[in-house]
């Protein structure tokens, strides 16, 4: 074959090289606009598993790669005055000059030929190549050439930072955090060679221009960068290697993704074609393995195969697809927490760590246990010394800390989330919840949310939807009450809510959300809205409507005090009534209680303040929000989310529940593990209230790391507690905790689960499973 990489960085050198290995006659030219050896970047990290990788495809490259590198396994954080060791990370660093130098006289020797100073501009000079591969960056001039076909995502990210080099060696990855006049900003910096260290210095926009940072120079910006930093760099210059920049070396990422990868016999490879941010170093990584699986392709597909070359192309983007979004989505994570970072600068500097550690996912809490097992532990202990407000010597799992709402003391910080369970007769509940609330009281989660219990009759999402509003169903829920507390240290609260525009429905198992076939009610709304072309129109409420509801929130408040619940949720999300006056997707009122975000969630409001005047003082009351209308902002945006946590803040609402979506039938939801937990993060450390996570919660790790890192107090499981009530037990098995509440007549089994719990655990194993 004949082939030409256009760039020729990592990418496009060890595509030549893999390529001459398999076939000494392959033609081979690599073409590049700088000189040998120009570089425009300092050190590059490699994991342990791209240097396996790199071993496999050609051993000679990668053993003079490793003889190159500087290997640490610590991470530092300098935050507050405090630095903040964690070991067992295992980073390798080498210079990207280095690197580049050794790929390149690794092709030379193989016999591709390299074409340096030569500025391409399209592929037409190549028409005569079998294949072209674009590896020429992220201002890749092949992808723009053919952009209609690429479609690339550009996006610019807020923050800015500046690439510098310093010849002092940090023995750790080092990050370094200080507080300036202006603001903060912090320094990404690791050692990549004897006497080198890459420095990334990083700060918001308002923090760079504050500091001068926007007009100055390359010059006047390391000497402020020197002044700030000036104590970690032991008298050390900073230098940039960016002279060939016109005035600032500041930049801003660009995260780069592309809805095709090929055209024609044109291929984009790394940089090109996708970028991971820096502040998890994947860069690199993603460019030779898309070399590595490219290389093997076309060998097995086309050279042996006999395939068409754009069949195996098609198969190479979307092999590679995968990969890079799992790269891509962790580097996004860790983007937007150093974008967000202002919300953290109040933790405490050992959970501040944690929260760096654990910020792109991919590093979980028992995987820094492995890593570092003192540390982890140490940092265990602070947050149950925290939540006790006392040291404490004990080993307990962070969500066997307790937690307390005014007067209510739970023992842990596991919640069985509020699921319908549409097994009641005329708003009665019966026999089956019993069972049903009975059974999860003795699974040794804290707090247990009942299914959303309508505050009147016409308030119910379907027949088979519980209510509060007779007295018959106060004894009932009294039963129930009783029945949780006399079984466990569990403690229960009461959902309460009103349908709305999505009342009149069929239970969960039928169809959701759609009409009853006959026998539907008048539904209310603020606005008549449907829920969908199928659903009834509400009829808009008046303001006599309005009272009559506040009456039944009041009245089932009341009755929910006599049955001896330890606290009530108001259900405001969802597309139910308050839900519905919230979103401007539903609401289109034009009183007081319509347009702007604060009309929207004044009656909302006014019935939290009528139900906590009648609520007992002692005892906390949630709001359930949907943080994210997911229809962009045409509906409730994250951002609002903010403004209505911190309105039910000052209101008095002790903690929300914050979910997301279910308001439309056009959102479009980005699920994932854990989906809803960053708007949780936001609220919680912005507003400065007490948050519930919930949505897509089912690990062990998950529970953990959302609470060491404060994104949350409480978290909620769902379907996990659908398939296991014993969810939590099992979890107190699986981390070695015995300190939980057992039922008297199940401690015979408690020591058998211990020991399977054990044994699964030695296997490297935590998925609850006995």
């Amino acid at each position: 074959m004949k082939i030409v990489c256009i760039g020729g960085g990592p990418a496009g050198l060890y595509f030549a090289i893999l390529m001459k290995l398999q076939d000494g006659a392959h033609d081979i030219t690599v073409v590049e606009r700088n000189r040998p050896y120009d570089t425009f970047g300092w050190g590059v990290v490699l994991s342990d598993e791209t240097m396996d990788n790199l071993r496999e495809s050609d051993p000679v490259s990668a053993e003079t790669i490793l003889g190159e590198f500087a290997h640490w396994d610590d991470i530092d954080v300098h935050f507050k005055g405090t630095c903040v060791t964690s070991g067992g990370h295992g980073f390798s660093g080498i210079g990207r000059k280095r690197l580049l130098n050794i790929l390149q006289a690794r092709a030379e020797e193989l016999g591709v030929k390299l074409e340096f100073e030569v500025e391409v501009e399209g592929v037409e000079a190549y028409a005569d190549a079998d294949l072209i591969i674009a590896s020429d960056g992220i201002n890749s001039k092949i992808r723009n050439q053919f952009a209609d076909v690429f479609e690339p995502d550009i996006d610019v990210r807020r923050n800015k930072f500046i690439w510098l080099g310093v010849n002092k060696i940090f023995d750790a990855f080092t990050f370094i955090f200080e507080k300036t006049e202006a603001g903060w900003i912090w320094v990404h910096a690791y050692k990549f060679d004897s006497d080198t260290s890459t420095f990334i210095v990083e700060c918001a926009p308002e923090t760079w221009e504050a500091l001068g940072l926007d007009t100055a120079d390359q010059d006047d910006s390391i000497r402020i960068c020197e002044e700030i930093f000036g104590k970690y760099l032991d008298g050390c210059r900073l230098m940039s290697n960016a002279r060939h920049l016109r005035g600032s070396a500041w930049l801003n990422f660009q995260r780069v993704s592309c809805k095709r990868w090929r055209h024609g016999n044109v291929v984009l490879m790394g940089d090109a074609a996708h970028t991971a941010h820096f502040s998890i170093g994947s860069g690199t990584k993603l460019a030779m393995e898309d070399a590595i699986d490219l290389a093997n392709m076309v060998k097995t597909g086309v050279i042996e195969g006999g395939r068409a070359l754009d069949d195996v192309l098609h198969d190479y983007q979307e092999a590679r697809r995968l990969e890079v979004l799992k790269i891509q989505s962790a580097a996004r994570n860790s983007t937007e927490w150093f974008e967000d970072i202002e919300r953290y600068f109040h933790y405490e500097p050992i959970q501040f760590a944690y929260s760096l550690l654990t910020r792109s996912q991919r590093v979980s809490h028992e995987n820094l246990r492995l890593r570092d097992r003192a540390w982890l532990e140490g940092a265990e202990r602070w947050f149950v010394g925290a939540a006790r407000g006392r040291e404490t010597q004990e080993q307990i799992p962070p969500m066997f800390a307790p937690f307390k709402l005014r007067d209510m003391e739970l023992a842990n910080r596991v919640c069985v989330s509020p699921m319908s369970m549409y097994s009641a007769e005329d708003g009665l509940i019966n026999d089956f919840h019993i069972v049903h609330y009975g059974a999860r009281a003795q699974g040794g989660a804290g707090l247990i949310f009942t299914e959303m219990t309508d505050v009147s009759e016409d308030g119910r999402i379907t027949p088979g939807c519980a209510g509060i509003y007779r007295d018959d169903h106060e004894a009932a829920w009294k039963r129930v009450v009783d029945v949780v507390h006399g079984l466990g240290a569990a403690k229960i609260c009461l959902q309460l809510g009103h349908a709305g525009p999505k009342g009149s429905t069929q239970v969960g198992w039928e169809e959701m959300d759609a009409p009853l076939g006959d026998g539907n009610w008048e539904i209310i709304a603020p606005s008549p809205v449907p829920w969908s072309e199928r659903n009834q129109i509400p009829r808009a409420m008046t303001r006599a409507d309005m009272d009559r509801v506040k009456a039944d929130y009041v009245q089932a408040a009341e009755r929910a005090a006599r049955a001896g619940f330890d606290m009530i949720e108001l259900h405001y999300a969802h597309g139910y009534l308050m839900s519905a006056f919230i979103t401007p997707l539903m609401n289109k009122r034009d009183d007081e209680y319509g347009g702007s975000l604060e009309n929207r969630l004044r009656y909302p409001l006014e019935v939290f303040q009528a139900v906590r005047a009648v609520w007992p003082q002692e005892k906390p009351i949630s709001v359930r929000i949907s943080s994210n209308d997911w229809v962009g902002d045409l509906g409730i945006t994250p951002e609002d989310s903010v403004e209505i946590a911190r309105m039910l803040k000052e209101a008095g609402v002790d903690i929300v529940d914050v979910s997301a979506g279910q308001t439309s039938t056009q959102a479009k939801p980005v699920y994932g593990r854990m989906f809803q937990t960053p708007f949780s993060d936001r609220i919680r450390n912005e507003v400065g209230i007490p948050t519930m996570a919930v949505g897509n919660i089912y690990e062990i790790d998950h529970v953990n790391s959302i609470l060491m890192a404060g994104r949350a107090d409480l978290c909620c499981l769902a379907r996990p507690h659908l398939w296991d009530p014993y969810w939590t037990l099992k979890a107190a098995a699986h981390q070695g905790y015995g300190d939980v509440s057992w039922p008297k007549p199940y401690l015979t089994g408690k020591s058998q689960l211990e020991r399977l719990a054990e044994k699964q655990a030695q296997q490297g194993d935590q998925t609850i499973r006995v």
